[in-house]
């Protein structure tokens, strides 16, 4: 008996994506299913776009020449939400990865949600989060940068508003450096406790325990979230972080009852 892997297209808006960074989008979105469809949108003829260029062979991405027709008109936003209409009615698709960092694909993001599908978002921080809080899952190119590329870190912050925050200090570590956003401001950020408090509630037992795995699946029922965007590694790293909620220690905790790592809000044990 086969089974089937969710289908994916890519679709990449060159003008406004960093080709250095094709390598990490593409091993991310083969995590959730085969990329099926690899295209690249731009004007070929500019000279902006030389670094796709170079990596468009090597990675199979069929590059779709779109003319600016006028100036100061972003025609390749049109094309490829054209492109994605199609593929959408067309193609039997489970998924789609869009590679933007503008916010003109909100509406398309929405729409192929609407038909069922996943869409993975990928961009720089300067996305505005109308697009983030669209997909289904987005991740920033910034926190899949591998150590030698990294730069200067910059905090996240996926509250409700957006404001620039200094680079923040790094410490000399055997991991791959990140920045990791403090517990004070975590817990300032009202939209991602309401979000971690009524995920652990959705999944709890009897006593207010909900396994790990279970809250992250009932999270992602709801909303763009990865752990990675905050500078966690993995979701129970954000919830050690954060102070509002228990974790049991060690791998054969009692409370594990072969279920995986189990978490609670802490204001429940104080009832």
């Amino acid at each position: 008996m086969t089974t089937h892997e969710p289908r994916i297209a890519l679709l990449i808006d060159a003008d406004n994506s960093p080709a250095g960074m094709i390598d990490e989008i593409l091993d991310e979105l083969a995590k959730e299913g085969v990329i099926n469809i690899r295209r690249a949108y731009g004007n070929w003829k500019s000279l902006h776009l030389k670094a796709w260029e170079a990596v468009l062979h090597d990675f199979a991405i069929q590059p779709i020449q779109q003319f600016a027709y006028t100036k100061g008109k972003n025609a390749t936003d049109a094309a490829m939400i054209i492109d994605a209409m199609d593929l959408l009615y067309t193609k039997q698709l489970d998924g789609f990865g869009i590679v933007s960092s503008d916010s003109d694909f909100t509406p398309l993001v929405m729409r192929i949600r609407a038909n069922g599908l996943k869409v993975f978002g990928f961009g720089e921080q300067k996305t505005p989060l109308p697009f983030v809080n669209a997909c289904s899952k987005f991740l920033y190119l910034e926190t899949l940068r591998r150590p030698e590329e990294a730069s200067a870190p910059i905090l996240v912050d996926l509250g409700a508003t957006r404001t620039p925050a200094p680079p923040a200090e790094v410490v000399a570590t055997s991991e791959p450096p990140a920045t990791r956003v403090d517990a004070n401001t975590l817990r300032g950020d009202t939209r991602l406790v309401n979000l971690l408090r009524k995920s652990v509630e959705a999944a709890a037992d009897e006593e207010g325990w909900a396994g790990l795995g279970a809250v992250g699946q009932h999270i992602s029922k709801q909303a763009s979230f990865d752990a990675r965007n905050y500078g966690y590694a993995k979701l129970n790293g954000l919830f050690q972080s954060i102070g509002l909620f228990d974790l049991p220690i060690g791998l054969f905790d009692l409370r594990t009852h072969g279920k995986g790592l189990q978490v609670r809000d802490k204001r429940v044990a104080r009832q």
